[in-house]
């Protein structure tokens, strides 16, 4: 495997950019559909948001300076792309984002890639009925054991203020599982 800056290097060459955006994907496809999924829940739209995402990344990758790590750009941008994905198909069935939320947790049960039990959907539920910002940090702490700063650089917000973040949404979590 490259280190990252002789993979940037690669991606921003016009020579190499094919086999390094190959060697890119390879690295971080899996974990990226992890955390678009965690946001979209649906298979069908994970797959067209990743794609969106590494289409971004394709056309993007020469104006990305190396101020935080490629992965935390990715990151970045899948996040974006996830939430931009959300407000159009609320905006689209002409409902509110939390009802897009809870039409996604409602369809999880006959996703045949949901593999979850009745507690992890009971959990899906929870984390849904956060806020936004809430669940982003809640999904890539919890369940991708994002460090703090590095979410922080993808977040574009302060460790404290994901650290505070993160307990209120652990808080209401427990509180939502103990009165179900």
């Amino acid at each position: 495997m490259i280190d990252e800056p002789q993979l940037l290097k690669q991606l921003q060459s016009g020579v190499t950019k094919e086999s390094a955006f190959r060697e890119l994907i390879s690295l971080h496809k899996e974990r990226l559909y992890w955390h678009i999924r965690s946001i979209v829940k649906s298979h069908e739209d994970t797959d067209d948001v990743l794609q969106n995402t590494f289409l971004k990344v394709y056309k993007n990758i020469n104006t990305f300076k190396g101020d935080s790590k490629i992965f935390s750009w990715m990151y970045r941008i899948a996040t974006n792309e996830a939430i931009t994905f959300l407000n159009k198909k609320a905006k689209r069935l002409q409902i509110s984002n939390e009802e897009v939320q809870e039409l996604a947790i409602n369809n999880l049960t006959s996703d045949i890639y949901f593999e979850g039990s009745d507690i992890q959907l009971k959990l899906q539920k929870a984390i849904a009925r956060l806020p936004q910002k809430q669940q982003l940090v809640f999904n890539m702490r919890y369940f991708q054991d994002i460090k703090y700063k590095d979410m922080s650089d993808i977040l574009d917000t302060s460790e404290g203020a994901l650290k505070a973040s993160y307990h209120l949404a652990v808080k209401k979590i427990e509180e939502y599982l103990s009165n179900d």
